[in-house]
């Protein structure tokens, strides 16, 4: 009898499917995922990738994301319901407000955000390429949606431009605290603090080094350190130990777990591949709208 693992490898062979995972999903997926990586990473594979059905394990704005660029293809979610709650804290009358209130704005959607707050927004970023992304913009004035600490970051790598922030967040990054720090830091003081630039502004003040999910990742494995406090979600674990095996990592938070990812189950990709869906379907007039700031964000983020 074939195990799960097996049954899906043989599912993926007989409906031409790929599977991307990322980081932040259970390492049971993310090793029999075809791709793992930050959400920058993804939205390349699903573009060129040649198989005809992408199966994303991630929130549900990944999958979109994917549908958007990828027309013709079909895209399984198997967790409909594993919703990025940042994804959701965008206001369209508020854009439109900004968008009366500036000239020569721009307004930079964060890729975690829904098809139709991107179908707003002149181009989208992710945490890996947001400071390259809008310094490349001709614009002074820069609308940040949804995410107010990577906002904030943004703002403060790239004083010549005036970032507008909106009020959004990643509760799991912002669940993390000085204090939390602050303990870890006494337990293991040759430990490196690492943290993403969705954690507050109080936490990124304490980091050795602030980076995208990928970037941490990469730091903790050409960092000569052997320890390593990190202030992130727990599923980048499974990497970090993959390309680190002799090093420690500790994590801070009592909610350092997005219970949105933790959704998706190795029982949930098995059943959608063999029942071919969820699927993700998007209008075509709001995926053309969509994939434009999409396909803004690839091509100024490509070199």
């Amino acid at each position: 009898m074939e195990s799960i693992e097996e049954e899906i490898k043989r599912l993926c062979e007989e409906k031409d499917a790929c599977i991307l995972a990322h980081y932040y999903v259970d390492e049971s997926i993310q090793k029999i995922a075809h791709y793992v990586g930050d959400s920058f990473y993804l939205a390349k594979v699903a573009k060129n990738d040649e198989r005809k059905t992408l199966v994303f394990c991630g929130v549900t704005f990944m999958g979109e994301s994917a549908k958007i660029i990828n027309p013709a293809k079909k895209v399984l979610i198997p967790a409909p319901d594993a919703v990025c709650p940042m994804a959701l804290m965008a206001d369209v009358k508020e854009i439109e407000k900004m968008r009366r209130e500036y000239d020569d704005l721009a307004v930079v959607c964060y890729i975690n955000s829904e098809a139709k707050t991107k179908a707003l927004s002149d181009v989208c970023v992710t945490s890996s390429n947001a400071l390259k992304v809008v310094k490349k913009l001709p614009n002074k004035n820069i609308y940040f949606i949804p995410d107010n600490n990577l906002g904030r970051f943004v703002a403060k790598m790239l004083p010549e431009k005036n970032v507008i922030l909106n009020r959004g967040f990643c509760h799991v990054h912002t669940s993390i605290t000085a204090d939390d720090i602050a303990r870890a830091k006494w337990e293991h003081k040759d430990a490196l603090i690492i943290a993403h630039p969705e954690c507050t502004e109080e936490v990124s003040d304490l980091a050795d080094f602030l980076g995208s999910t990928k970037e941490l990742i990469e730091f903790s494995a050409k960092n000569p350190a052997k320890e390593f406090i990190v202030c992130t979600e727990k599923g980048v674990l499974f990497e970090m130990q993959k390309k680190s095996p002799e090093k420690k990592f500790y994590f801070v938070g009592a909610k350092q777990i997005c219970p949105n990812m933790k959704k998706l189950t190795l029982q949930k990709v098995r059943d959608c591949l063999a029942n071919g869906f969820p699927e993700v379907e998007v209008s075509d007039d709001l995926r053309i709208a969509a994939a434009k700031p999409l396909e803004k964000m690839l091509l100024l983020a490509a070199d």
